[in-house]
């Protein structure tokens, strides 16, 4: 239940923009490992975060939040839910990608987020390779993509 992303133009010098993240994840050790892990695979610049839904209406309601290429909501949250976050989607001028990543992804869940606008819905358990394939594919990378970066790196 993913829509394919559509990546950026390149920059001048070919080489990929950074994409913009969003995160609303409650727990600290998930957003610091999932963060980790993106810096690692793909160029990130994370705009910012939010661990409860009052929090992440607020960062898209000031437009802190807004421009951002790629939202991950987690569905349960410290205070409030990500479903409220994502029902209120429509609120926001947001211009990029929303997706899910969370615990709790039976098809009924999935259904309901895709319903509440989510363009892809992932599991944290068995499907994070999944979400990382779908960041790349954003920010315009791909495998041989990441193979000719990484020769060019150690070439330099």
């Amino acid at each position: 239940m993913t829509s394919e992303p559509t990546p950026p133009s390149p920059s001048s010098d070919g080489a990929a923009d950074p994409l913009s993240l969003f995160l609303v994840e409650d727990s600290t050790i998930i957003r610091d490992n999932l963060l980790a892990l993106m810096h690692e695979t793909l160029p990130l610049q994370v705009i910012g975060s939010a661990a409860s839904e009052a929090d992440a209406r607020r960062a898209f309601a000031d437009g802190r939040a807004a421009s951002a290429d790629l939202v991950i909501v987690d569905i349960f949250l410290s205070e409030g839910t990500g479903l409220g976050v994502l029902g209120a989607k429509h609120e926001f001028a947001a211009t990029g990608r929303w997706v899910v990543l969370s615990n709790h992804t039976s098809q009924e869940m999935r259904r309901k987020c895709i319903e509440l606008g989510a363009d892809a819905v992932f599991d944290k358990s068995n499907e994070i390779e999944s979400l990382l394939l779908y960041c790349k594919r954003l920010a315009g990378l791909d495998a041989l993509g990441d193979a000719r970066n990484s020769l060019e790196a150690a070439l330099d």
